[in-house]
């Protein structure tokens, strides 16, 4: 079984968002436009459906036809333990450029360190690690 990944719905901005995950995360972005796969329910530019494939995966596509964008509320996309200490804490402060940072990356009294960000797409991150002994 393979686990559950995010598939957003942008307002005309999926191909900067999946190239600002790229660039935080890593991977292999593949984008393909509503011309190329023959849609003539939205400018023949904008993205019929992108992936981010890599630490972290990621579907998205730019809205059709009066079609809801993502809007986080009671949701938080949880990278908890998904890398290196390191490596989540570099990714913390990529999410957080021109972005909010609700809670400071930062050792709790448990022992693990987390933080919370909302990106400039508006996605609520949760990202914690373990201190490595």
């Amino acid at each position: 079984m393979t686990a559950p990944a995010l598939y957003l719905t942008f307002p005309g901005v999926a191909a900067d968002a999946l190239r600002f995950y790229q660039d935080t995360f890593g991977g292999e972005l593949t984008l393909h436009t509503f011309e190329a796969f023959g849609r003539t329910d939205g400018p023949t530019s904008a993205i019929a459906h992108g992936t981010l494939a890599g630490p972290v995966d990621l579907f998205a596509a730019d809205a059709a036809g009066g079609e809801p964008t993502v809007q986080m509320s009671g949701v938080r996309v949880a990278l908890l333990g998904a890398a290196d200490g390191p490596t989540l804490t570099r990714w913390f402060h990529k999410l957080s450029v021109e972005g909010e940072v609700l809670d400071p990356l930062q050792k709790r009294s448990w022992g693990a360190t987390d933080g919370q960000v909302v990106d400039r797409y508006g996605l609520r991150w949760l990202i914690g690690f373990e201190d490595e002994a």
